[in-house]
């Protein structure tokens, strides 16, 4: 009998202390926290978008949505950690069956970091592709098994390879100010020999709807890499934005002013700051379950258009922005007490002005694609 989207989402909550307790020391470590691994695999949550084919629970995405969001209202870090692991073995399903049963079959789940530039060096040989080269931004390296890293040959064909994470070589870059506890290090492939049957061309892989993603009959696994990032990703900052609201109530509730002597929770206008923190939040998880349920009913009907894509680029984007606008007027009116790294709240703001500027999120870019589209343009961007 499976496991029920009820049930993941409790086992999530059940863990969500403990995961909160360790934070400080995942920032500290520098990745994500050894024990935390282990709980997120004794208690099934990474197997969530696994096909029931090879033992995983193949539950919808707003499964996987919902322990996202709990996880990152606790720690941002090992959200961010969970919902690439969780969510890159969907992206797993797009290869050959051979592929996916050299991955699954032994466990129903797998860690595999996805890097999708172009960083691999690229020789055809008999039988596969020999690759070398060195990835960046490699979220969840640390207790990889596998890895899935972009590369091009010199005629220009790019494509995606799957590699066993033995082959690799962590180096040790990973020296942030924020988002400290992923252990996001760049790692190194010396001239693996990879396969035909883990290797797909990268306009395939990106458009979703593979050979190896029909043999489940499922429709969310056809859906195209970009639009399913979005969903993948969105619960980090819904659930994150919850977890700075509770940081923020917290702060009111105890901090009393140096000078004064007066309580924040006496204060009207701290009443008012808190409200709008709590509405933005709530905003937030509306506009993250209504962008994953449009895109799991583009999915359903069978396709996106470029109109589909650039639109939900931008509502990402937007949600992102509204989490850090909102995060930082919580900080703002904290007090410089809570700057202190012991102060999770400081945490929340440091991680969400760094998620801000990532590349699939980056707000300018996000407005201005959906601003050319409304003068009928074609996107000037390739993550679209």
């Amino acid at each position: 009998m499976g496991v029920s989207h009820e049930e993941m989402v409790d086992r999530a909550r059940q863990l969500a202390p403990s995961i909160a307790r360790r934070a400080a020391e995942t920032e500290t470590l520098r990745q994500p926290h050894d024990d935390t691994i282990a709980e997120l695999i004794d208690a099934q949550l990474l197997s969530i978008l696994v096909p029931k084919r090879w033992g995983g629970h193949e539950l919808s995405i707003h499964a996987h949505r919902e322990v996202t969001e709990i996880i990152s209202a606790a720690c941002l870090s090992t959200g961010w950690n969970f919902a690439f692991y969780s969510g890159h073995n969907w992206m797993a399903v797009k290869y050959p069956e051979k592929a996916q049963q050299e991955l699954f079959a032994e466990k129903g789940y797998a860690l595999i970091p996805v890097t999708t530039a172009p960083s691999m060096t690229v020789e055809l040989v008999e039988g596969g592709m020999v690759i070398s080269g060195r990835a960046t931004w490699g979220s969840g390296i640390v207790h990889a098994d596998w890895v899935c890293v972009g590369g091009a040959r010199p005629d220009g064909g790019r494509y995606q390879f799957l590699v066993p994470a033995k082959d690799t070589e962590l180096v040790d870059t990973w020296h942030m100010s924020a988002m400290s506890g992923t252990g996001s290090h760049d790692f190194e492939i010396h001239e693996a020999f990879v396969p035909d049957h883990r290797i797909l061309p990268a306009a395939e892989y990106r458009n979703g709807d593979t050979p190896g993603a029909r043999i489940h009959g499922n429709p969310q696994y056809l859906m195209p890499i970009l639009p399913f990032i979005y969903c993948e990703t969105m619960g980090i900052f819904s659930g994150g934005i919850r977890g700075a609201v509770t940081a923020f109530e917290d702060v009111v509730r105890h901090r009393v002013r140096t000078h004064s002597g007066a309580a924040l929770a006496d204060s009207r206008y701290t009443h008012i700051k808190l409200g709008e923190a709590a509405a933005a939040a709530d905003v937030t998880q509306r506009l993250v379950t209504d962008l994953t349920q449009e895109a799991i009913d583009l999915a359903d009907r069978g396709g996106f258009t470029l109109e589909d894509r650039v639109r939900l680029k931008a509502r990402a984007g937007f949600i992102v922005d509204l989490c850090r606008r909102a995060v930082n007027d919580m900080v703002h009116h904290s007090g410089s007490s809570n700057f202190a790294v012991s102060a999770p709240i400081q945490r929340f703001f440091r991680d969400f002005n760094m998620l801000a500027t990532h590349a699939f999120y980056e707000w300018d870019t996000c407005r201005e694609q959906l601003g050319r589209a409304c003068l009928d343009l074609e996107p000037n961007h390739p993550l679209v």
